[in-house]
Order: structure tokens, then C-alpha cells, then sequence
């Protein structure tokens, strides 16, 4: 059936002004997913003009800073050089500027044998439309944007501190932000939309990681991608085209906050899979507002294990069955959810047992007329229309966007030094409609490109963090999504899956930035065989 797409607003946080969220039809699941793992909805009028660089130099544009953090007690050097890359094709004519921000720990190696004790991450965020603004100013840069220890945007001003919980220990980092987003445009004369699709967005990032492995002799150096939301989705198609179209191997792929199987997300008629996938979120998020039952509520751990085996078990096995499950069965199964969700059988009953995301974050709370967020279903907001199916707003959201901004703008000038009168587009409905019509008349599941990598490339390590109030990219999703993956015995013991007390940006609270380092930090240094040094 026709599937029901959220247009673009960005990949974690909403504008400080609450939007609707317009329900948009497309013509097939696969070209325009239901549910796409982390955005927001954007008035059809207000999509951005298009901005393109005229000067053709921006190999030129560069700006490198010298600085230096605390990390672990120990003092980390480290140059960082932001600028952008001309996107070229063979002829040499350029397509395109993309922006990005490098950090190498200080001295930048000199041999290949220096280069290949020194690891490389390449980091992006998603959308798509997303900048890699959040990655880089919420956990993996030197810098952050300061927050609360609860994880919660502070009044403006907004300022950066001193990330002591950066990866720059562990792995130099390289921040890219995709074409249409950050500083990254079109060339004059080039249409935007030949890179704002599933595979456009594929080829360009990956001539991007190519020209800078090329120019900064990083070809021996232990390679990483790190993606967070649609930021996994091109991770994993990264993953098999870096390695079969640029010979460029990976020793590891981090994923966080993880969608690679679009129908895990696209709640509908005929596609039961979301509401099993969805249900321990639910149970996690009903035990943080207090409203599981009081055997559940004394042990989060348990009341988690119950869930998930009753979703992929008895749940799984009554959808399917649909209308042959007798009067007893079904009731028995509404008694269940009800007990796992905190929700009333009364609900339960009228959902036809099929509780889809808005429903449920409307419905946990709506005696005291409260919203619980999506990006983190701990977070919650004044419901102003108790009988609307969904709402107009997340609180999940609205509140870190110009943090971040107003962050990034102050950084990038009086820190690193570097000046564009662009805007530093954080998020952006510039790349929609986005193309993904590499699934044909299915959903998008790049889940085979990463399975293929994996196999041609054993060596290649898998780190998948989630979040259990996650309610955009559930944990079971992944969890799900990996178990579907053809990989051997052997293959399936280079894959890691960490779990967080967080939402979708897991990183936010002060306990879950710190095991985030902790995790990559043991990450990588599995998948190379060194342990982190801070000279």
C-alpha cells in the first residue's frame, strides 16, 4: 500500500517553533519509507533557496588551528583543518563543495608507518538533511555543547566546554557534511538532485572519503565510519561500495541510533513487523513514567526481557494469524499489552492491537494532557489537543536546534577560524525529495550491503549503540535488523551491540557521553589490535 513519509526537518531535534507534522502519501514504501528513522516535518513552503559556491576554489578554502583537551587525565594535542573539497568528475569539472572538519592528533603522522598506528573515523549524521553538527558537538569532538547532566538544553547564550569524554584518544576524526547541508553546496549550474538520493548520496560521500585519504596519505591508516540515524543507513551502503568501487577496506563501522531496514519503522496496514519491533520501547518508557505494574516497575531489566520475548513470541505469532485468532487468544493478548505498554485495554481493544508510535506517545500520559517525547520518550510536553491522534511537537525535540547552532556558528568562526557567509545549514529541507528508489516496490533495507562487506572484508568489526527510550529507532529494530543478517558463526562474533538508558541522541545525559567514549574507545581498539595512546 502507499506508504506515509515525514518530509525532511532534521535528523534529531525540531525548530524552537513547534511544527505539524503533515502525513505525506507517496507512491510506494520503498521510494518514500513511511517512517524515515529521525525527522521531523517541514511546511512545504518553507524549503530554503538554493545556495551554491561560484568561485570553483575550494581546494583553497581551508583553515588549520592547533588545540589541545584533557582526556582521561592526559593532555591530547591535536590540529584541526576545516574547509571543503571540490567534488570532481573524471573530466574535472567540479559538481560540488563539501564541507568538513578534521582532527588529527598532534604531530599529523609523516610516514606510513606512523599513519598506520593512527586510526580514522569518518562521522556523519543523517536526515537526510542532517550536518554532522551533532556527532561533532554532542559527543565525538573536542569541543561540546554544554548541557545539562540530565542531557537537557541550558537558556541561552549557548556555549561549547572542553569535551574530556572526546574519541579524539582513540581515533582521528573526520566530520563531513553531506552535500545540501553544513557549508557543503552544489556547484553554479549543477542540479542539487543528483546527490540527494540513497545512491547519489553513496557515491559522493564516498569520492569525498577517497580524495581525503588521498591527499592526507591516510591510505595505510586503520579506517572507521560512524553514523548516527539515516547516518547508518549510508554507513552501511558505505561499507560495501568504499570496499567494491574504491578499494577502500574498513576495519569498523559504529552505528548508533540504527535503521538499515526501513519496513522496521513503517507502521501500516500490511506491515505488522513495527508494532512488535516498537513494543519493550514502550515497556521501557511506561516503567520510566511509573505506569507498568508493580512487578514490572521493580526491575527495569526484567520487565525488558518479558517484552521482547512476548513481542517476537505470542505478539508476533497473533498479528500474523490477524482475524483466525479466537475471541479468548485476542483477549488474552490485549491483557498483555496493556500490562507491557501502561496503556488502558480500553486502547489496547480499539487499536485492533496494533499501537503505532503517535498513539502511544499521546496516549501514556493523556490523563495529565502530556506528549512523551520521540527522540527520548523520558522527555515530555504539554499536550494542548488531548484528542488529536498525533501532535504537533516533540519535546524530545524542540529544544536543542539553536543550541547547536548558535554552538557551531560561534566555534567555527572564533575557534577554527573559519569564514563562510553561507548558513550553516544544521538542518535543511534542501535534499527533498530525497530518492530512494533503489528499493523498487519494497522497503529500503541496505542490511545486504553491510552482510556483503562483512563477508568479503572478515576483518571488518561491527559496533551497534541504542538507546531504550528511542522511540524514532527502536533497539529491538536493530537488534532485529542484525539477526536477519547472513553472516557465519564466526562473522557474527564482530559484532558488537551496546545498549544505553537514553533516547535517540544516547549521548545527551552525562552517564550515557561517558560510556559512548568508553565503547568506541574498546571499539576500535579491538578492531586494531592497539590501545589508545595521548602523545
Amino acid at each position: 500500500m502507499p506508504a506515509r513519509q515525514f518530509t525532511l526537518l532534521a535528523l534529531f531535534f525540531a525548530l524552537l517553533t513547534p511544527l505539524p507534522v503533515p502525513e505525506v502519501r507517496a507512491e510506494s514504501p520503498a521510494t518514500k519509507p513511511a517512517t524515515q528513522p529521525a525527522t521531523e516535518a517541514r511546511p512545504a513552503d518553507a524549503k530554503p533557496p538554493e545556495e551554491k559556491r561560484t568561485d570553483g576554489k575550494s581546494d583553497k578554502n581551508l583553515s588549520v588551528t592547533e588545540g589541545q583537551i584533557t582526556i582521561a587525565g592526559k593532555p591530547v594535542k591535536y590540529t584541526a583543518t576545516a574547509g571543503t573539497y571540490p567534488l570532481k568528475e573524471d573530466g574535472g569539472k567540479t559538481k560540488a563543495d563539501l564541507f568538513f572538519i578534521a582532527y588529527e592528533k598532534h604531530p599529523r603522522p609523516a610516514t606510513a608507518d606512523e599513519a598506520a598506528k593512527r586510526p580514522i573515523t569518518f562521522v556523519f549524521n543523517g536526515g537526510p538533511g542532517a550536518a554532522s553538527v551533532w556527532l561533532h558537538l554532542g559527543t565525538a569532538g573536542p569541543v561540546r555543547v554544554k548541557l545539562s547532566d540530565k542531557g537537557e538544553a541550558l537558556p541561552p547564550p549557548y556555549k561549547t566546554v572542553e569535551n574530556e569524554f572526546s574519541w579524539l584518544a582513540a581515533t582521528d576524526m573526520v566530520f563531513i557534511d553531506p552535500v545540501g547541508t553544513g557549508y557543503s553546496r552544489a556547484a553554479a549550474g549543477e542540479d542539487g538532485k543528483q546527490f540527494y538520493g540513497v545512491e547519489e548520496d553513496l557515491r559522493w560521500v564516498a569520492e569525498f572519503i577517497r580524495l581525503y585519504t588521498t591527499r592526507n596519505l591516510r591510505w595505510p591508516s586503520p579506517k572507521f565510519l560512524a553514523g548516527e540515524s539515516y547516518g547508518t543507513t549510508r554507513a552501511a551502503g558505505l561499507s560495501n561500495h568504499l570496499l567494491q568501487r574504491q578499494g577502500i577496506a574498513l576495519n569498523g563501522v559504529i552505528l548508533i541510533s540504527t535503521v538499515l531496514n526501513f519496513q522496521t519503522l513503517s507502521f501500516g496496514n500490511g506491515n505488522d513487523l513495527p508494532y512488535m519491533l516498537f513494543l519493550p520501547t514502550y515497556t521501557a518508557t511506561a516503567h520510566y513514567h511509573g505506569k507498568l505494574p508493580e512487578d514490572l516497575q521493580k526491575d527495569l531489566k526484567a520487565a525488558l526481557k518479558e517484552s521482547e520475548a512476548f513481542a517476537v513470541g505470542p505478539y508476533a505469532s497473533i498479528l500474523a494469524r490477524g482475524a483466525s485468532a479466537t475471541a479468548d487468544e485476542r483477549t488474552e493478548a490485549v491483557k498483555k499489552l496493556a500490562r507491557l505498554t501502561g496503556l488502558s485495554e480500553s486502547v489496547v481493544r480499539k487499536a485492533d492491537l496494533r499501537i503505532d508510535s503517535d498513539l502511544f506517545r499521546k496516549s501514556l500520559l493523556l490523563d495529565e494532557q502530556k506528549v512523551v517525547g520521540r527522540f527520548d520518550s523520558r522527555l515530555t510536553g504539554y499536550d494542548p489537543d488531548s484528542l488529536e491522534r498525533g501532535s504537533d511537537h516533540d519535546p524530545s525535540f524542540n529544544q536543542f536546534f539553536a543550541a547547536y547552532a548558535g554552538a557551531f556558528n560561534d566555534y567555527a568562526r572564533r575557534t577554527l577560524k573559519y569564514e563562510s557567509d553561507l548558513q550553516y545549514d544544521v538542518l535543511t529541507g534542501r535534499v527533498q525529495p530525497w530518492n530512494f528508489g533503489r528499493a523498487g516496490n519494497g522497503y529500503l533495507n541496505v542490511a545486504d550491503d553491510l552482510e556483503r562487506a562483512m563477508r568479503l572484508s572478515p576483518h571488518t568489526k561491527l559496533m551497534v549503540a541504542s538507546g531504550h527510550y528511542d522511540l524514532a529507532t527502536p533497539y529491538l529494530g536493530a537488534a532485529y535488523t542484525l539477526r536477519q543478517m547472513k553472516l557465519s558463526e564466526s562473522l557474527r562474533k564482530n559484532i558488537t551491540e551496546t545498549f544505553y538508558p537514553g533516547g535517540h541522541m544516547l549521548y545527551h545525559e552525562a552517564s550515557g557521553l561517558k560510556q559512548l567514549q568508553a565503547d568506541v574507545t574498546k571499539f576500535i581498539e579491538a578492531a586494531t589490535g592497539t590501545g589508545a595512546t595521548h602523545e
